[in-house]
């Protein structure tokens, strides 16, 4: 079982959902950035923009893993 789970954190499937996740993520901190900059919260804007640069990181690195399994999906290019 632990396996097919490895297997699925690799396969375009995987990966799709992995985006999608962080997509939402991202929705989150746009929210969250909102709100602290509605009130004035120094703090909460720093994690936001703290979070928002990891989301970034991740789009990215799984952008790579999409381009290093050979995907010939047309929104890829």
């Amino acid at each position: 079982m632990a396996k097919k789970a490895s297997n699925f954190k690799k396969s375009k499937t995987g990966l799709y959902v992995a985006l999608g996740s962080t997509a939402f993520g991202a929705i989150s901190v746009a929210k969250q950035a909102k709100l602290a900059r509605n009130d004035n919260d120094v703090l909460r804007l720093v994690d936001a923009a703290v979070s928002a640069a990891a989301i970034v990181t991740g789009l990215a690195i799984l952008y790579r893993e999409l381009k290093r399994l050979g995907d010939d999906d047309v929104l890829l290019g």
